[in-house]
């Protein structure tokens, strides 16, 4: 199999500043001189080079694709041609290392002038595979929990910002999902499932890297060395109480025995929009807004005057600059109201999003090392800009690492790495989620962009362009330290303690402006409305403490018995503190600064600044032990205990005890399995069951009573100023105490014809029980709501595969499938806050997601249709204005009752509805292809869900709807609404539509819009997430360079999606928006886009 080296130097003034000051830095620290000079004499100073060649070959004929490195030298290594074949440049008297997937790796010793005709055998390498497990590793063969594996190769060479998006759809029941493509925005991650609905709890998963909580959404994905997912409560217990939704194990690169290696990558990239949807022309706008007010029996909208300036404007080839009315004086209505009156023809989608930005990642490394000692360091730099047309968002980010490990003596060894990680992040102020309020409802086309003179035209509301080009800048700069140091001592064999020491501080800087925007009179002149400038800033710093102390002991007993035990210590401590100040009065505004500013608003009237800031802490303890037995590798045991206290509940309620036991059975490791061996090299059957508290709450301290202290923001005057205030907090549960979550796995591991065809699959369910819920209802007349308490279960039941098959040709070609799939379901077993059973919330017994609504009999496409229907179903006035004709939606009676209801909408009287769908996202897939022959690689990978409803009941979904036309919008999609008879002016005239896709608009009323089957979205899709194309030129090429391996390569990212859903959304964005907007626009799916990424780039190893 052909082995690809990502990492190379390059040649440019930077890197090479980069590499010589690594290289000063580890030679000033060198533990002695002798060491220091070897390795000066392993960069510079090599023996004489001579070349070998020969062939590889199996019983079968010749191997391509085989890895033949020189031993001890990282980088210097080639593979071997399609007839086997290979020649490669080593020091004299080298030892080559010769590998290939699926076969036993030999040494051979390279000869000057001799053909080396090397033979290869079959190897089962899984048996041998280590995974990274909690506190340690073991054998893949011989794990019992449930365990996913992400590796380098499979994240590497992505187009992406961080490795959280790398890893979408690599694991089974590892679910990545994120509401919008916006720069600085990290993805929400959960594994099998919804975990809690708890209140004020959280069910994210644990994530470490190298043993060390940290962000996984700043680590520099090129210094990944793998991933392992730990998904069941067996191989998270170890933990305990911070990963009862499992945890997630980044394993980073360091330094091995050799020749110092030093790599550089780089990647060029060109971002463009996944999708936009497209605004309707502004004459098509004004024909859609009249027919929804005369539908209404209310004033058209656009007078006849106007629609054909609209016609004239647009036969001009006008656009986003001019078409507004004016008394010569005031551009608008003329009193600056153009709503209704302007003409222009804007696409405010292609407006506030540009169709390209340019971003580039560099990344250099350096590694190697002796027999005593290893080092590893990296840089790296990403400059990711956004899609923003007006104003600019950009994100850089800057990585450094560095690890080193030494043998202090033959049993004792020390470690220490170094990571530091910065990001700096601006935005325009206005990029926030009032945004997508506006777009779609304060951006009709007919609005210009630009007036005449081409200013900003803010339409006498907001102009998103003008708010996001002139409105401030939001800058955060954000600072993350790690130190980790560890001590291993060995002073007998077998006996192994360990000591590690982390400790991490993040600091996040943040400072924005906000600035008043002006429009210009029809003579150029700036109209001041007065407006006031402000200056926000705040300052937040995480101190994270760490200590794990542990000693394990292995054994074995009699012939075949291993043991292996482990106990230990572990303690955390976070302490958070937060400031903030805002002032107001700019004196400057291109140097904001809070003792620049005059503390007057626009209007010359004093205002006071504003200033606050909190302090929080919480800290744990946990004692640990672990116990596993295996029978000749057959027969698999393994036992943990975890006993835990946390800060965040009262004394009596602060501990907790966490067991967790799994067993396994080897069956092809039995006698009578020999026959089937060369068949299935690999049969396991996994069974575990844990229990573990959760204590992670969203709140520092959930079970005390907070009161909120204002400075002088209060809403009247007393003495001419603004008083304080006090606020207190809702009631709380002094008896709140851990979710407890119980897990059921079993699984089996299979592997056919020597692992070529591998998979496995596992089922489990997953109990939370004493969810944090609210508590029963009290009176309305106690004026405060009920506290959270305990008193909620929940159910999750799913499963996952994954199969894979890894071969080669007879020519050479190499080749691979793997597919994961997973399923999760989930369902409420208690829930006392809803005695009603409303169908509107959680109700026990039924699975969470759950969308009820209408069945929708069609459009009627005549009056006496409609007519007719509503005498069959006794009238559907319970649901809408009580005017029901063409155009208008017909409901199915379902309950056999006169008129189309809803009930009281609880579970025993929910009239004519129905569950009509589950918005869950059901079976999610990744499928990875991969191609290799000769120096060629090809990959693509294929990610998405094959069952999803999703419902959308907004104004971006219906165009015209709630609260009128001010908060309609109308889009291309929307063109296909039901119209009697044609619509428009004389010789414009839009046909009409009686098969249309919308019902009739209509500014009166909802009615046409309920819940229903006929607009239930399917947002099943699949994606293709990245496809990768690559060659590694040919070492005789390289050789004359002294470059043992370069590789150029296209990679792609989001390239083509394949849905039913709506071309309005994008199925990973769905709920995106503001989701704190109003009931019209409320998460609406109009997120910002997310990016499809073409980028080329170059791997370089020396």
């Amino acid at each position: 199999m052909k082995r690809i080296i990502h990492s190379l130097c390059g040649r440019n003034l930077k890197a090479g500043a980069a590499l010589l000051l690594v290289i000063g830095l580890f030679l000033t620290f060198a533990p002695h001189p002798a060491m220091a000079a070897g390795i000066l004499d392993s960069i510079g100073q090599t023996p004489r080079q001579i070349k070998v060649n020969g062939s590889v070959k199996d019983a079968l004929g010749p191997l391509a694709g085989v890895g033949i490195e020189e031993k001890g030298v990282a980088g210097n290594g080639t593979v071997t041609e399609l007839d086997g074949s290979f020649l490669l440049s080593v020091r004299e008297g080298a030892t080559l290392l010769v590998s290939c997937l699926g076969y036993k790796s030999v040494e051979v010793k390279a000869v000057e002038g001799r053909f080396l005709d090397i033979m290869l055998k079959e190897d089962n390498q899984s048996l041998n595979e280590v995974v990274v497990v909690g506190f340690g590793t073991q054998k893949k063969v011989n794990l019992t929990g449930a365990v996913g594996i992400a590796t380098a190769k499979e994240i590497e060479a992505r187009p992406v910002v961080s490795a959280t998006q790398a890893l979408q759809g690599l694991v089974p029941g590892l679910q990545i999902t994120t509401n919008t493509g916006e720069l600085g925005k990290n993805m929400s991650i959960n594994i099998r499932g919804n975990g809690t609905i708890g209140s004020g709890s959280s069910g994210s998963p644990l994530i470490l890297i190298d043993g060390m909580e940290g962000d996984i959404n700043t680590v520099n994905p090129q210094d990944i060395e793998s991933i392992s997912v730990l998904k069941d409560a067996a191989s998270s217990s170890i933990y305990g109480s911070r990963a009862p939704f499992g945890v997630i194990l980044v394993t980073t690169k360091k330094g091995s025995s050799g020749r110092a290696a030093v790599n550089y990558n780089n990647s060029f990239r060109f971002n463009s929009p996944v999708s936009l949807p497209e605004m309707m022309d502004s004459y098509t706008f004004a024909n859609y807004f009249n027919e929804a007010a005369r539908n209404g029996s209310q004033t058209p909208s656009f007078t006849d005057a106007v629609m054909q300036q609209m016609l004239d404007f647009q036969a001009a080839g006008g656009s986003n600059r001019g078409g507004l009315p004016t008394d010569g004086k005031t551009w608008g209505k003329p009193a600056g109201d153009p709503f209704t009156t302007a003409y222009a023809n804007t696409d405010w989608f292609s407006e506030i999003y540009k169709s390209s930005s340019f971003s580039q990642e560099h990344n250099l490394s350096v590694s190697g090392g002796g027999e005593k000692y290893n080092y590893y360091a990296s840089l790296a730099y990403l400059n990711q800009n956004g899609l923003l047309r007006h104003g600019s968002d950009n994100l850089q980010r800057y990585n450094a690492a560095v690890k080193f490990g030494a043998d202090l003596a033959d049993w004792a060894k020390f470690s220490y790495s170094l990571r530091y990680v910065r990001q700096d992040f601006s935005r325009p102020t206005a990029l926030s989620g009032g945004l997508y309020d506006s777009i779609g409802r304060q951006t009709w086309p007919n609005l210009p962009v630009y007036d005449e003179n081409g200013y900003y035209f803010d339409e006498n509301a907001e102009n998103p362009a003008m708010s996001l080009a002139e409105g401030g800048v939001r800058d955060a700069q954000t600072d993350k330290t790690y130190h980790q140091a560890a001590l291993v001592f060995e002073p007998v064999k077998n006996w192994v303690t360990n000591v590690e020491f982390n400790y991490s501080i993040n600091s996040v800087d943040t400072r924005q402006t906000e600035l008043p925007c002006y429009n210009h009179d029809v003579s150029g002149n700036v109209i001041d409305t007065q407006g006031t400038t402000s200056l926000y800033q705040d300052y937040t710093k995480e101190n994270y403490m760490n200590w794990n102390i542990y000693t394990t002991w292995s054994f074995t007993l009699g012939k075949g018995h291993n043991v292996k035990m482990m106990g230990g210590f572990q303690s955390e401590e976070m302490r958070q503190k937060f400031f903030w100040a805002k002032g107001y009065g700019l004196q400057m505004e291109e140097l904001p600064e809070l003792d620049l500013i005059s503390n007057i608003d626009g209007l010359g009237k004093d205002k006071a600044p504003e200033v606050g800031g909190y302090r929080n802490q919480w800290a744990t303890a946990g004692f640990f032990a672990r116990l596993n037995y295996d029978y000749k590798d057959r027969y698999l045991a393994e036992v943990n205990l975890r006993y835990d206290g946390t800060s965040r509940f009262r004394r009596g309620s602060r501990w907790q005890l966490s067991p967790s036991v799994s067993l396994g059975w080897n069956i092809a490791n039995e006698g009578f399995w020999d026959g089937l061996v060369d068949v299935c090299n690999l049969l396991k059957l996994r069974f575990s069951y844990g229990e573990l508290g959760n204590m992670n709450t969203t709140g520092w301290y959930p079970t005390y009573r907070t009161m909120t202290l204002g400075q002088a923001n209060g809403q009247w005057l007393q003495g001419g100023l603004k008083p304080n205030t006090a606020y207190v907090g809702g009631l709380i549960s002094t008896a709140l105490t851990w979710e407890k979550v119980r897990t059921w796995n079993a699984g089996l591991d299979w592997g056919f014809f020597n692992n070529r065809l591998s998979g496995s699959v596992d089922a489990y369910v997953r109990y939370t029980d004493n969810m944090v819920g609210p508590s029963e209802e009290l009176p309305a007349t106690l004026g405060i709501s009920v506290p959270k308490t305990n008193n909620c279960d929940l159910r999750t039941m799913g499963w996952e595969l994954t199969i894979g098959w890894q071969d080669r040709t007879g020519f050479g070609l190499d080749y691979g499938v793997k597919f994961n799939v997973s399923d999760a379901r989930t369902y409420i077993d208690r829930y006392p806050g809803n005695p009603t059973n409303s169908i509107g919330t959680y109700i026990a017994g039924r699975e969470i997601g759950e969308i009820w609504g209408f069945e929708t009999v069609g459009i009627a496409k005549t009056d006496a249709e409609m007519q007719a229907h509503l005498d069959k179903v006794g009238g559907q006035s319970a649901l809408g204005s009580g005017v029901w004709g063409a155009g208008d939606i017909m409901y199915a009676d379902l309950d056999g009752k006169p008129g189309i209801t809803k009930g009281a909408q609880t579970l025993e009287d929910h009239g004519d509805l129905k569950v009509i769908g589950n918005n869950t996202p059901r079976y999610a897939f990744g499928l990875d292809l991969n191609i290799g022959y000769k120096r060629f690689d090809l990959r693509l990978f294929f990610q998405g869900v094959m069952k999803r409803d999703y419902w959308q009941g907004s104004n971006y979904f219906w165009g015209v709807g709630q609260w009128g036309q001010w908060w309609s919008m109308g889009l291309k999609v929307h063109e296909d609404y039901f119209r009697a008879d044609p619509v428009g002016l004389s010789g414009h005239e839009i046909a009409a539509n009686t098969d249309a896709y919308y019902p009739r608009p209509r500014f009166d009323s909802t009615q046409n819009q309920e819940v229903q089957t006929r607009y239930l979205q399917n947002a099943a899709y699949i994606r293709l997430k990245n496809f990768q194309f690559g060659y590694t030129l040919p070492s005789s090429l390289l050789g004359k360079m002294r470059i043992s391996n370069l590789r150029i390569f296209v990679s792609g990212e989001n390239l083509w999606t394949g849905t039913k859903l709506s071309r309005l959304f994008d199925p990973e964005t769905l709920s995106g928006g503001n989701s704190g907007g109003a009931a019209p626009v409320r998460s609406a799916g109009n997120a910002y886009p997310l990016l499809k990424t073409w980028s080329f780039g170059i791997s370089v190893t020396l």
